[in-house]
């Protein structure tokens, strides 16, 4: 037993340095029909404007936004015009996690027929984004991992390896 837990132990911390170490990174270039960003850390939503202005992308849906915030509000942080609003920015407002993201991202993705996205997220959130979205969306799907560059804590870190790990392990007993 002892040598059990101790190489469980040792799987556990391999992985946490190789999660820690490894951190998915930005794509220079490419296009896809469709730029997907979840609210939270800095960074996601001027990169996902940024896909979208290079013409990289022709949509963007920014899943996971506060109910209380306006299109208008948004385009006014932002600084996006009201045309590119109008015609390219979809707001998502039923998600409160990355798991509700994903399922508000599929319903986006069908109602709008989209075969290819880019995700942006942060790089310590981008493994357990994409998992989940990909577990989400229609396998013919295609989906481009565009990570934010930061400096996540050692605290971040050691969270979102957890959540990566219940998340793995969650969808392993529901089949």
């Amino acid at each position: 037993m002892k040598r059990f837990l101790a190489g469980l132990a040792l799987v556990w911390f391999a992985g946490f340095v190789w999660f820690a170490v490894a951190l998915p990174g930005p794509i220079a270039e490419g296009a896809s029909e469709a730029v997907i960003v979840p609210t939270g850390a800095a960074g996601r939503i001027e990169r996902g404007l940024e896909v979208l202005e290079t013409g990289q992308a022709k949509k963007m849906l920014v899943t996971g936004v506060d109910p209380d915030v306006k299109p208008g509000e948004f385009a006014a942080q932002f600084e996006v015009q009201m045309e590119t609003m109008t015609c390219c920015v979809d707001l998502g407002f039923k998600a409160v996690d990355t798991r509700g993201n994903a399922t508000e991202t599929a319903e986006w993705i069908r109602r709008n027929r989209v075969k290819s996205i880019r995700l942006v997220t942060t790089d310590w959130h981008m493994r357990r984004a994409a998992y989940e979205l990909r577990r989400t969306i229609p396998s013919t799907t295609t989906v481009e991992e565009d990570a934010v560059p930061s400096e996540p804590s050692l605290r971040i870190l050691f969270l979102e390896y957890h959540k990566l790990i219940a998340s793995r392990t969650s969808s392993i007993w529901r089949g």
